[in-house]
């Protein structure tokens, strides 16, 4: 058996640091003479307190380190057991456990996706937590693919191993001081990010809060209307650069900082998306300016803001593109199969995975024409070998799978295909956008069932631990000696 020991000490500090986190809105509250500052201090007391015990209940045993399984084991329970502790400050709106639990899942794994409405008139310091809830998360999301997934060779992810292990490449010597690095990159971009938005109109409350959701590409907004509650232009435009930022690979984005902007360029990853980005944005643009009357720098604006937001999983909208006529609905669904690079913020099936297959079904048709040719595919430097493409096909199937799976459950409650369709890719996707009149841009997830609720809050979890980490824990062999 697995020993637990080390595990449950690690989830303990966890807990003690989210206890610590969950007093910055406690006292956002109590500047604002708010008196909702009470439901953060029981939050974080009740949240430490669970989070002492057990660190002081197994103090010592990590001293050997964590074994593989144990690391998987780690990863589901606390992307499990730390948006439940996130989800206590809810209770305090009124909220019931579904509408709690889905609001704080969607804020750790960085989905975007709401239940509630009036977040005009919210207190401040919940508007303050769902945001901090989503750059948390960001960063643990950036972390994990970029040291864990590698090395548990999830779904491909092993052609990465060499970002963030010992190897030649490394731009590190240990991964702790890469780890304390991306911390303060991670921090000090979301901080140019809100002095871009204070600049650009946002006054400063929301310049930081949509910084935090920007730079995780969560898409948490502290208005109801997104980004369509700013008047000026200029906060689109920013956010286009940081949600872009958001959607590049953490260790590309040090290196370009560090002085080797063209280790960005030189990944084919980031080449792809870039060039969809422009190749979408162009023709989206065109379509807007012929079928809605825009000048070509609204139509720009609004096309560049949507495809980004899209592709990056953000999430942000400054208008209901469901309007636009249906080719546009069509992309929308398409593109919620996409998402950004590995090792970012982003969700989504990952931009190196689809050039991976692209370049095995290259190598298959070749083949068919030349059986007794040898071909040698790569991405960029590293040679694609028969398991690493087998291990992205696998993947897709399972993604696949998954949003079929979750539809047909959300069919079940009675909810339109389309809308059920939206929903389940968005939610295993860890994208947020969504169509139909309930999940749409102008709606929310609260008018859908509680048992719909706890499907997708679910499905948001499985997706952000990308597929297969949990189905790993299913094989009996996990659990042997």
């Amino acid at each position: 058996m697995i020993a637990l020991r080390p595990i449950l000490y690690v989830l303990g500090i966890l807990y003690v640091a989210l206890a610590t986190v969950m007093l910055v809105p406690a006292m956002v509250d109590v500047a604002a003479k708010n008196a909702d500052w009470q439901a953060f201090v029981f939050s974080a007391f009740l949240t430490g307190l669970v989070g002492m015990l057990l660190a002081i209940a197994v103090d010592g045993s990590l001293k050997k380190g964590l074994s593989m399984r144990q690391t998987f084991l780690l990863t589901v329970l606390a992307w499990i057991t730390i948006p439940g502790f996130g989800a206590l400050p809810f209770f305090w709106l009124g909220l019931g456990p579904a509408d709690a639990v889905f609001e704080s899942v969607s804020g750790f794994t960085t989905t975007g996706g709401t239940v509630l409405t009036g977040l005009d008139s919210l207190p401040p310091g919940i508007l303050v937590w769902r945001s901090m809830m989503q750059w948390t998360g960001g960063i643990g999301v950036a972390v994990m693919g970029i040291f864990l997934l590698p090395f548990l060779r999830v779904g491909g992810m092993q052609l990465f191993q060499s970002e963030s292990g010992e190897g030649g490449e490394k731009i590190v010597g240990r991964s702790v001081e890469l780890i304390r690095l991306m911390v303060v990159i991670y921090a000090g971009l979301t901080a140019a990010c809100a002095t871009g938005y204070y600049l650009t109109g946002m006054d400063a409350f929301d310049a930081i809060n949509h910084a935090m959701t920007t730079l995780s590409t969560g898409g948490y907004s502290t208005y109801d209307a997104s980004f369509g509650a700013f008047a000026a232009d200029g906060p689109a435009w920013v956010a286009i650069g940081f949600m872009l930022v958001g959607a590049l690979p953490f260790v590309l984005v040090i290196q370009a900082l560090r002085g080797a902007p063209l280790q960005l360029w030189q990944d084919p990853q980031v080449r792809a998306m870039l060039a969809l980005i422009g190749i979408i944005t162009f023709g989206l643009t065109v379509h807007l300016g012929a079928t809605q009357s825009l000048g070509f720098f609204d139509a720009l604006r609004l096309a560049a803001f949507t495809i980004v937001s899209l592709i990056t999983t953000t999430g942000f909208y400054l208008t209901d593109y469901t309007l636009w006529g249906g080719v546009v609905v069509g992309m929308v669904l398409l593109l919620a199969f996409v998402g950004g690079c590995t090792g970012s913020t982003s969700g989504g099936v990952k931009i190196f995975r689809y050039l991976v297959l692209l370049a095995a079904v290259r190598s298959h048709l070749r083949k068919m024409v030349r059986p007794n040719r040898v071909t040698a595919e790569t991405f960029g430097k590293t040679r694609l070998t028969p398991d690493l493409s087998s291990a992205v096909l696998v993947y897709l199937v399972l993604y696949t799978g998954s949003v079929a799976a979750v539809c047909l459950c959300l069919a079940a409650f009675d909810i339109a295909f389309i809308t059920s369709l939206a929903a389940a890719a968005s939610a295993v996707g860890n994208i947020g956008a969504a169509l139909g009149p309930l999940v749409g841009p102008d709606g929310t997830f609260g008018a859908l069932p509680d048992g719909a609720k706890w499907l997708l809050s679910g499905a948001m979890l499985l997706g952000r631990l990308e597929l297969i980490v949990v189905l790993v824990m299913l094989d009996p062999d996990f659990w042997s000696n």
